[in-house]
């Protein structure tokens, strides 16, 4: 009988051991499940099927906050873009998004994730006389998603250098790159004079990868924006199976000189009369029209369901060049919202259905995409790189959460003429309650929170209504709106129409310290003399590398 005892003893051990066993096993097993589901990338999300997403950057150039559909029927703009407004309503439109008021500076943010000021190229942009580029010891973008498993294509404007062969979108991390390496030209011919003449210049077309290099004269009289949408279908259509792929389509439209196929243009005869704005807004169909033709390929290649579409332009619409911001103040250039504040979505049937046609209002920047997409959407990694300044937004936008960023440095440029301060100035500066030792005569602009203050000849002085809108009410500014320091609620008054500093002195003091710290940290402005070494007449008539 005692041994009958010790043996049922010894199994019900057993039995609670066992069970003990497999108790502990299946809660690490819960717990490694909860863990994987409640990480923030889109990869973990897609766990049934293991892929990775790809991701299609849209970018489109100098287009006015006022001149796409969903904008144009508030701000009484006749320009229509079906398509485009079609992809934001199924995704997530970005109502305080940011970039830079132009081409290369927002490039360079989209790419590096790093502030213009901490890359030495806060004043103005890259000129295809100057030698420069984005710095070579910055980790790009296409780099960091090449490690994640990515490959990796360009097409249209490139505008971030390429006076060596260093500096090309192939160096830096693209397999292929199809387009522009200046930063404009015709829209048919692909030639671009040099700066500041009428004549001269030479032809800019290129068709590169990591091994070749070629100049493409065959595609002249192709109207860019069909051939640089033809190419993206062609880059889809080749894919590799077994990768997921990035692709950044960086329309040359809308930027000047104005064209457009006259079957674009001529659908406005009856909207829009002045000749300019009409062949204008020729230019944003075209674009529309290229948005659907992509996302039907897309479609067609059966990859929709495993994309993400983000769309954006690089600066706002350029007040010379037809293009219109309307109520905000400003435009291309400035540091006024009209410059600086973009048209932004995300597109996707992989966003929840929760926030699938819905507004965001929180902050985002430029320099955000790069933390978000390698980290939260291709599963990588941003380790051993520079300091970034972009902040993962993914939560931001896939679930609402509220923005990591709480504070946007528009720019600080010490290269830009100093603004003359009158005795006013000085005796409002005087009347802080605090040492002031940012130099408010410098270009500058600063958001925080929903405070935003400009300094210097940030700034412009007046808004622009759309011509075919001749009723428009003009927008009603109060006193001091063109002082030299000017500071705006963004929340409530994002039109800049009321100066608030001289009721706000303590939070003009705070952001002035602010542009004080940032300035303290920024590099050298990096800004050469032109160098007649890259006249393309000295290259066979094209744009070329011209220092080695």
């Amino acid at each position: 009988m005692a041994t009958i005892r010790q043996f049922s003893n010894i199994c019900s051990r057993m039995m609670r051991r066992t069970f003990l066993i497999v108790v502990i096993v299946m809660a690490l097993l819960l717990m490694l499940l909860k863990r994987q589901v409640s990480l923030p990338s889109v990869s973990a999300s897609l766990s049934l099927t293991q892929r990775k997403p790809n991701i299609v950057f849209l970018l489109v150039d100098d287009l006015g906050y006022n001149d796409v559909g969903y904008h144009a029927k508030n701000g009484k703009s006749a320009i229509r873009t079906p398509n485009i407004d079609e992809l934001a309503e199924q995704g997530v439109k970005l109502e305080n998004y940011y970039v830079q008021p132009l081409c290369s500076p927002t490039r360079s943010q989209l790419m590096t994730g790093r502030y213009q000021i901490h890359m030495g190229n806060q004043h103005y942009l890259f000129e295809h006389t100057r030698p420069q580029c984005l710095p070579l010891d910055e980790i790009m973008l296409p780099q960091m998603l090449k490690e994640a498993g990515y490959s990796t294509h360009a097409i249209g404007k490139w505008h971030l250098g390429f006076c060596r062969k260093a500096c090309l979108p192939t160096s830096r991390g693209f397999d292929t790159f199809f387009g522009l390496y200046t930063g404009g030209g015709d829209h048919w011919y692909y030639n671009r004079t040099i700066e500041g003449e009428d004549t001269g210049g030479g032809h800019d077309l290129h068709q590169d990868t990591v091994h070749h290099r070629r100049n493409a004269v065959e595609f002249d009289g192709i109207y860019s924006a069909e051939l640089f949408t033809a190419e993206a279908e062609i880059v889809i259509s080749q894919r590799q199976p077994d990768k997921p792929f990035f692709l950044y389509l960086a329309y040359k439209n809308v930027h000047s000189p104005i064209q457009a196929p006259g079957r674009f243009s001529d659908s406005y005869q009856d909207s829009i009369q002045i000749q300019p704005r009409r062949t204008y807004a020729g230019m944003v169909s075209a674009v529309d029209e290229s948005v659907r033709n992509l996302t039907r390929t897309l479609k067609e290649e059966g990859v929709w369901d495993n994309t993400i579409i983000i769309f954006s332009s690089d600066n706002g619409g350029s007040l010379y060049h037809a293009g219109n911001n309307w109520p905000l103040r400003g435009g291309k250039s400035y540091l006024n919202e009209g410059g600086v504040r973009a048209v932004g979505f995300v597109s996707s049937p992989l966003l929840p259905k929760a926030v699938q046609g819905t507004i965001n209002t929180q902050l985002i920047h430029v320099s955000d995409w790069l933390p978000t997409l390698v980290r939260s959407v291709a599963g990588g990694h941003t380790n051993n790189i520079k300091p970034l300044d972009g902040y993962d937004v993914w939560k931001t936008i896939s679930k609402g959460d509220v923005s990591p960023r709480k504070e946007i440095l528009h720019n600080i440029d010490p290269m830009f003429n100093l603004t003359v301060l009158t005795d006013e100035d000085n005796a409002f500066l005087a009347s802080l309650p605090g040492e002031v030792k940012f130099d408010p005569r410098v270009r500058a602009a600063i958001r925080v929170g929903d405070w935003k203050l400009l300094t210097g000849t940030s700034g412009t002085d007046y808004w622009v209504q759309p011509p075919e809108y001749a009723h428009a009410i003009l927008i009603q500014a109060c006193a001091g709106y063109a002082d030299t320091i000017q500071l705006y609620n963004i929340r409530y008054d994002p039109n800049e129409s009321c100066n608030l500093a001289r009721h706000k002195k303590d939070i003009v003091l705070r952001l002035l310290r602010r542009l004080y710290a940032y300035q303290s940290g920024a590099e050298p402005v990096d800004f050469p003399e032109r160098d007649v070494r890259a006249d393309p007449q000295l290259h066979g008539g094209f744009w070329e590398p011209y220092l080695d």
